[in-house]
């Protein structure tokens, strides 16, 4: 009998961790840990919803801060592999 194990599946299908806080004005904050989605929300529930939409509906990818967090949107996201699309044009042709 074969028995199969379980792995971690990889990063890019991992839900991203989102901070969840309110900011200098008490407005409340969610950004992802690596900068690139995020906002700011009237309220603790309507942050929590955006994250709940962005991370697949998993609490466990949440981290509440106590303390003051600040929006940052300047931060350039991690460099990952692009997948280079073929245009038609770009085709290499055969020559008969």
């Amino acid at each position: 009998m074969m028995q199969t194990q379980e792995t971690e599946p990889p990063s890019w299908l991992t839900p991203p961790l989102f901070m969840i806080g309110q900011d200098g004005q008490g407005n409340w904050v969610a950004q992802d840990l690596s900068g690139v989605r995020g906002g700011l929300f009237v309220n603790r529930d309507a942050a929590l919803r955006f994250v709940r939409s962005e991370n697949g509906d998993r609490p466990q990818a949440v981290i509440m801060v106590s303390g003051i967090l600040e929006l940052d949107m300047t931060r350039k996201p991690a460099a990952t592999p692009r997948r280079h699309l073929i245009i038609d044009s770009e085709r290499p042709r055969r020559v008969a």
